[in-house]
C-alpha cells in the first residue's frame, strides 16, 4: 500500500505527516511565518527519510485547503500541487477547520473551530464524528462574527477549538461555551491523513492544476489595491 502526505499550515503552527492505511508514520511540526516555504519541502524529506520511505511509495497529497492564514494557505496549497504533478499522484484537500474539529473529534459533542480573521471575525465550522465513521457539518466554514457562531450552534452544546476561540474565550465561557486548551487547538496534518481515510472521495480534487484553496475573505494585500 502506497504512503500519503499530509500539509496543514492553515495557522501560525503548521505540519505534514506521512501515513499508510490507518497508521500515521510520522508527524512533523511547522512554525508558519515569515520564510515558512522554504521549510516544508525538507521537513517531508526529513518526514519520510525517517519512516523509510522515498517518493516513489507516494501514493497521494492530502492538503489543508483553507481557510486560515492567507500565506500558510497559498504555500500549503502551491507546495501540495507541484507534488502532486511531479509524482503523478491525486490530491485530496479539506478545510484545516475540519483538520481542527477531526483531531478532537467525540461522538458526545460537536466541535466547532476557530481560526481569528481578524476585523472582529473568525473563521469558522462545527463537525460531529457519529460512532467516527463519518463527518456530519453542523456550521459550514465562513467568516462570521463571533456572537453570529454562538447564536447558531449554541444549541448543540459545541467544544470551541483554535486560536479564534483562545483569542474570544472568555465571551465564549461567558455564555457557557467549553474551550479547548491551548495545545489542542491545533489544526494537524494526521488529522488531514484520517479525513482522507474516513471520506476520500468528499476531498478528492478531480483537476489540481485548476484547484485553489478557500479564502472566504481577500488577502490583506488585495484589500489594499480594490481600495
Amino acid at each position: 500500500m502506497k504512503a500519503f502526505l499530509a500539509i496543514e499550515t492553515s495557522t501560525s503552527l503548521g505540519s505534514v505527516a506521512v501515513g499508510r492505511g490507518p497508521e500515521v508514520l510520522g508527524e512533523a511540526l511547522l512554525a508558519v511565518r515569515g520564510r515558512q516555504a522554504e521549510t516544508v519541502l525538507p521537513a517531508i524529506d526529513a518526514l519520510l527519510r525517517g519512516a523509510g520511505l522515498g517518493v516513489k511509495d507516494v501514493g497521494g497529497v492530502v492538503v489543508g485547503g483553507g481557510p486560515g492564514s492567507f500565506t500558510g494557505v497559498r504555500i500549503a496549497a502551491a507546495t501540495a500541487k507541484g507534488l502532486v504533478r511531479a509524482l503523478g499522484v491525486p490530491l485530496f484537500a479539506y478545510s484545516g477547520l475540519a483538520a481542527l474539529a477531526a483531531s478532537l473529534g467525540a461522538e458526545s459533542r460537536p466541535v466547532c473551530a476557530l481560526f481569528d480573521a481578524r476585523r472582529g471575525e473568525v473563521y469558522a465550522a462545527c463537525y460531529r464524528f457519529p460512532a467516527y465513521r463519518r463527518m456530519e457539518t453542523v456550521l459550514p466554514p465562513g467568516a462570521r462574527a463571533l456572537d453570529e457562531v454562538i447564536r447558531s450552534v449554541r444549541e448543540h452544546d459545541p467544544l470551541y477549538a483554535g486560536d479564534g476561540a483562545l483569542r474570544q474565550r472568555a465571551r465564549l465561557q461567558q455564555v457557557g461555551g467549553a474551550v479547548a486548551p491551548a495545545h489542542l487547538s491545533v489544526p494537524r496534518a494526521s488529522a488531514l491523513l484520517w479525513l482522507a481515510q474516513l471520506d476520500p472521495e468528499a476531498g478528492h480534487v478531480a483537476a489540481p492544476s485548476e484547484w485553489e484553496p478557500v479564502y472566504l475573505r481577500a488577502s490583506g494585500a488585495e484589500r489594499g489595491v480594490r481600495g
